[in-house]
C-alpha cells in the first residue's frame, strides 16, 4: 500500500524529503505529498518506511487506503522505477 501525507498534521518541516530513495515526496501549494505512483513504502531500500520513521508527527505519514498494494507489488514498482 502507498503512503499519503495527512497534510492537517504535517508541520512542512522538510524531514522526509530527502529520506524518500524514490523521490516520491513533493511539495505542491504549501503542502507536501507522496505521489503515490512512486511510493513503495521503501520495499527494497529499507526495512520500514522512511517518512514514517523520521517524522516527528504521529499519524503523519500513514497508509493510502486509495492505493491498495502487497509487497510483491511495491518490489516490482520498486524494480519498474529503479530499473
Amino acid at each position: 500500500m502507498a503512503l499519503m501525507i495527512v497534510t492537517d498534521n504535517c508541520t512542512g518541516c522538510d524531514a522526509c524529503l530527502p529520506e524518500c530513495p524514490n523521490e516520491a515526496i513533493v511539495l505542491r501549494k504549501g503542502n507536501y505529498f507522496i505521489e503515490w505512483e512512486k511510493c513503495t513504502e521503501c520495499v527494497g531500500f529499507y526495512d520500514d518506511p522512511q517518512c514514517t520513521s523520521v517524522c516527528p508527527i504521529d499519524e503523519t505519514c500513514v497508509p493510502d487506503p486509495k492505493h491498495v498494494e502487497d509487497r510483491e507489488e511495491l518490489m516490482a514498482k520498486k524494480k519498474r522505477l529503479h530499473a
